[in-house]
């Protein structure tokens, strides 16, 4: 049985700006969880954190559903902040937002 094993450095993936040391220590344990579980025989998964914990994610538990992310939520504002991304919003989009909100 042929294997085709490829590495993708999650670096690069994580911000928008340099990497500090707690992003090369997430990277470290995201690639070294993913090795782990390829290593066990495990496929078709994903490595990430569920309630504070390092997990093995089945592909379809995550594109089973949908997820809705408001744009004009806080957290999106730190997490934009954090990352120095832009947020490419405009006022048109807010008012939307806050009219579907109301319903």
């Amino acid at each position: 049985m042929p294997l085709n094993l490829k590495y993708i450095d999650p670096t690069y993936m994580i911000r928008a700006v340099p990497s500090n040391a707690s992003d090369n220590v997430y990277c470290t344990l995201l690639a070294q969880s993913a090795v782990h579980g390829t290593m066990a025989g495990y496929t078709g998964f994903t490595c990430g954190l569920v309630h504070g914990r390092h997990t093995y994610i089945p592909f379809n538990r995550i594109t089973e559903k949908q997820n809705k992310v408001v744009i004009t939520d806080r957290m999106r504002a730190r997490l934009l902040s954090s990352t120095n991304q832009p947020s490419f919003l405009r006022a048109k989009d807010i008012v939307e937002d806050k009219t579907d909100a109301g319903q």
